[in-house]
């Protein structure tokens, strides 16, 4: 799939400039671990070609919608896989959830309809939650990329995402601002659930966003700490200084220009994942793909059982979990 980035790219705060964005930088599964490792530690993000199986992510993605299909979502006499919005429909009638959707991780729009009720239900299907998270090529990546060998665990806590073409984007977060009760070691790995064209709403990463999430992160514990405040007041009271999404802001545009740095941006296949630390920060595109196509993609998590990690994503997602 080209990368070309002459397409322009929506975000929640209007178009991003030509000169706001960069390219992603791929890299092969096959290179040397050591290599990969130096790329995730510069660069704060390794996006790695083709690691899973291509008809495994189909799969997972034609039972996601096939599952999905009694919501109305679906174009009619279109092949659930390819997953098309049925544009005559109004996209209210199907929001998005997580902490990036909804106020505090509550009901989008306090609007309980099918669409979400069955988006939630997916998160324990047996397809999902078995099959695709603990698919045995990631796991066993992800033991040998980290080190971490038997101590790797998954959270059970998953993001199973979808976007509406034309619905709102996710905002500008870095993940340990949901992790903070676990010690800064996770690893977040964005999957991509089915091809995402660069104009499909697929994550955008700051450059350099891993430093300035970390400078971010270390000010505000400074000023905390100088105000005595506890470790959880401080966590707390870190929270409540951001959006009530969790968010460090809504608009990607205006972010990057506040800190005069880049977003980095890709289409993506099925097959690809996107690893990142805790730090990184990111955002999303407005799902603006010119046939319709709705962007799925997950969020896993994965961490050293051996260390401190956050217990509250011990859980299954659900909405109003405390996350």
């Amino acid at each position: 799939m080209p990368h070309s980035l002459e397409p322009q790219l929506f975000v929640n705060d209007g178009l991003l400039s030509p000169t706001s964005v960069g390219a992603l930088q791929p890299s092969s599964p096959d290179l040397p671990l050591t290599e990969l490792r130096q790329r995730l530690d510069t660069d704060g993000y390794l996006f790695l070609k083709g690691l899973l199986p291509r008809a495994d992510v189909l799969k997972a993605r034609e039972k996601y919608f096939t599952f999905l299909s009694p919501s109305g979502v679906l174009k009619p006499n279109t092949p659930p896989v390819l997953g098309v919005f049925d544009a005559q429909k109004d996209i209210s009638l199907f929001p998005g959830i997580g902490a990036g959707a909804a106020g505090a991780n509550t009901d989008p729009e306090q609007k309980s309809t099918d669409f979400v009720q069955l988006a939630l239900e997916a998160h324990g299907e047996a397809w999902y939650a078995e099959e695709f998270c603990k698919h045995e090529v990631l796991m066993e990546f992800m033991a040998r990329f980290t080190g971490w060998e038997e101590k790797t665990l998954p959270f059970r806590r998953t993001l199973l995402r979808n976007n509406i073409p034309g619905a709102k984007a996710i905002g500008v977060h870095y993940d340990q601002i949901f992790l903070r009760h676990g010690d800064p070691t996770s690893v977040t790995v964005w999957v991509p659930m089915g091809d995402i064209s660069l104009q499909g709403g697929g994550l955008i990463y700051l450059e350099n966003g891993h430093t300035l999430g970390k400078e971010l992160e270390d000010k505000f514990t400074s000023k905390a700490k100088a105000s005595g405040l506890s470790d959880e007041e401080a966590k707390s009271a870190f929270n409540q200084n951001m959006l009530s999404t969790g968010l460090l802001a809504d608009g990607p545009a205006e972010f990057g220009r506040t800190h005069n740095r880049r977003w980095l941006v890709s289409a993506y296949e099925a097959g690809d994942v996107v690893l990142h630390s805790p730090y990184t920060i990111h955002a999303s595109t407005v799902n603006h793909d010119p046939n319709n196509v709705i962007r799925l993609a997950t969020d896993l998590r994965f961490v050293d059982s051996s260390k401190q990690w956050d217990q509250r994503w011990a859980n299954q997602y659900r909405i109003g979990d405390g996350v």
